[in-house]
């Protein structure tokens, strides 16, 4: 219940388990594959709605590769483009493609056939996913493209006719944007980019107790959720990689509802307004391996879900 509840520029990837001849940047590597000569693969072809995410099935040799593009402040489009580009310069016709929480956002995530961390990493607040199959049928490829603070990740699934093509990553690198906004007001960081850390939150090894506080950026949503009150959010929880990833993914999700018990309690905001849910260590924002990284990664983020 807990699993099933949660990117490359001007040329791409390839693969020898792979139909088309694609290259990857200079600056990718594949980090993991699975390749199974016969088997089947339910492609997603719409977003998770009332329970259902709808698929699409084939049979076939079946891969799945994670790559991973070594470049700060990438963005998702920039990395799902040009992949969508020659996929249709290919013969593929795109089913369906979204953005996080057009997607379904936790929900299809969960419901999705994903790689494990550290390879494959979705950003729940920022991923982009479409879903392409070949004009006679005989192929169905779906790209799941996200990013962290360091790097870009970019899933490829799949099915159809066996291949040998030999993948290459000569292309031209990928680098992200240079230049970063500074944005200082959190609801104006929050609505321009639909998501935010909650920065200020203390959350120590193990525990979904929250630090008394006060915390600026609670004020500072609270009074964005009173000012507008159709808007709704979700609060995602991070931990660190200390643990199961079952028993993380609980924790996290009962740290998000610490917060929901706190802007209800001591804020006055709307419940109606607020969503609890939790990723574990899916999605760090910093390294594992050192106290800091692991203190950054013990946190909750605010995702704008509606506004209507």
């Amino acid at each position: 219940m807990i699993r099933a509840g949660l990117a490359i520029v001007c040329a791409i990837l390839g693969t020898s388990a792979l139909g088309q001849n694609l290259s990857f940047p200079s600056n990718a590597a594949v980090t993991r594959e699975i390749t199974r000569a016969v088997d089947s693969y339910a492609m997603p072809i719409g977003p998770w709605a009332n329970g259902v995410l709808p698929n699409e099935t084939a049979e076939g040799q079946f891969s799945q590769q994670a790559w991973t593009i070594a470049a700060t402040g990438l963005t998702t489009l920039q990395m799902i483009r040009p992949l969508r580009d020659q996929l249709r310069n290919d013969g593929f016709d795109i089913v369906y493609e979204c953005r996080a929480q057009d997607c379904g956002g936790f929900d299809f995530r969960f419901q999705t056939d994903v790689l494990p961390p550290p390879e494959m990493q979705v950003n729940l607040g920022d991923f982009r996913y479409l879903a392409a199959r070949k004009t006679d049928g005989a192929e169905l490829i779906s790209i799941l493209a996200s990013r962290s603070a360091r790097a870009g990740f970019v899933q490829v699934t799949r099915v159809g006719p066996a291949t040998e093509t030999v993948a290459s990553a000569d292309a031209e690198p990928l680098h992200g944007e240079t230049a970063i906004l500074q944005i200082s007001n959190f609801g104006e960081a929050l609505t321009q980019t639909g998501r935010a850390v909650l920065y200020g939150l203390q959350f120590e090894t193990g525990s979904s107790k929250l630090g008394a506080g006060p915390v600026d950026n609670l004020h500072a949503l609270a009074d964005l959720l009173a000012a507008q009150p159709n808007l709704q959010v979700a609060l995602v929880g991070h931990t660190d990689s200390s643990g199961s990833l079952d028993g993380n993914i609980a924790l996290s999700k009962r740290r998000a509802r610490s917060v929901l018990e706190r802007l209800a309690s001591d804020y006055g905001v709307n419940r109606s307004q607020l969503d609890a849910q939790g990723m574990g260590y899916l999605a760090p924002i910093a390294s594992n391996l050192t106290q800091d990284g692991r203190t950054a990664n013990r946190r909750v983020e605010v995702i704008i879900t509606t506004s209507n």
